[in-house]
């Protein structure tokens, strides 16, 4: 809710106590390890009882998560890898004081009331998944609701004013995280609506897919049909077809066509020769006699 109504206010807010922090050496990888430390101090003073000191260290958790975005952008080092851990450590954050609220009621209360923290954080981290979801898939929709992690820390912090006040605040804490959750759900969902897509869209879409990749990269293709590249194709059938040829029936380049003939009759006289000579000498007596009897025929 704060992020979404708010969030110019207290970036304006936080602006110049980011560069402020920045002049005075103080860098983002710093803030977000050190509320680390300031939220395992939490969950420490929650699960021995001392709630009341827990306030306040819950207070300096909120307040350097609050921080180290603007000290980032102030000292020019805002990156992907800072808003990895940033996110990283809040979670380790919910899970280190949720697990402290755990074990004092598991001291204090008898029953099944330590299966509230867990509800809890298994909510929030659903609220977190949606979002980054959501995003991942370039649906900007799920922002906002009423439980983001600053309205949790700041109830829960209620819930630590008195031990009897604990457990109510627990239970509101998960009935408004779960809305929150239904919220971001149904909002992605919306805003997710498309055309519909029967399954052979999805299939043409698929083999379409596949094909490219295929004959961009002169793979096979799950039919077993190789794809090549149309200048591998052409120069390996050129390669064949000159290969394959008889050399004497393929001109060389630049030869004038008249020489090529020449040596084209050439070749076929030699041809005719070596059929001749390759011959069996009855063969050979039968045609000289066939020839001596049409010359005397001839003269005749």
């Amino acid at each position: 809710m704060f992020d979404g109504r708010w969030r110019e206010g207290v970036d304006r807010t936080t602006g110049p106590v980011g560069k402020t922090l920045v002049r005075h050496g103080v860098t983002a990888d710093l803030l977000t390890a050190s509320g680390l430390a300031f939220a395992v101090g939490t969950a420490v003073a929650v699960a021995t009882g001392h709630l009341l000191v827990a306030i306040p260290l819950l207070t300096i958790t909120g307040f350097h998560d609050l921080l180290d975005g603007p000290v980032a952008k102030a000292a020019g080092t805002a990156s992907v890898r800072g808003a990895f851990f940033d996110s990283v450590t809040d979670r380790v954050a919910d899970i280190v004081v949720m697990a402290g609220v755990a074990w004092y009621l598991v001291s204090v209360h008898e029953g099944h009331l330590v299966l509230l923290p867990l509800a809890i954080l298994g909510v929030t981290s659903l609220v977190s998944y949606e979002r980054a979801k959501a995003e991942a898939l370039g649906v900007a929709a799920a922002k906002g609701g009423l439980m983001e992690r600053a309205e949790r820390m700041i109830l829960l912090g209620v819930g630590f004013l008195a031990p009897w006040l604990l457990v109510p605040v627990l239970w509101v804490l998960l009935g408004l995280t779960t809305a929150t959750a239904v919220g971001r759900f149904i909002r992605v969902w919306k805003a997710a609506e498309g055309p519909a897509r029967t399954a052979a869209d999805v299939r043409a879409s698929f083999r379409a897919e596949e094909g490219a990749a295929g004959l961009a990269a002169g793979r096979t293709t799950r039919n077993g049909q190789a794809r090549w590249r149309e200048g591998r194709v052409e120069s390996r059938w050129r390669a064949w077809r000159e290969g394959a040829a008889p050399r004497s029936t393929v001109a060389r380049a630049g030869e004038p066509i008249g020489r090529w003939r020449a040596r084209r009759q050439e070749a076929l006289a030699s041809r005719t020769g070596r059929a001749r000579r390759a011959r069996p000498p009855r063969d050979r007596q039968t045609a000289r006699g066939a020839r001596t009897a049409g010359a005397g025929r001839r003269r005749a």
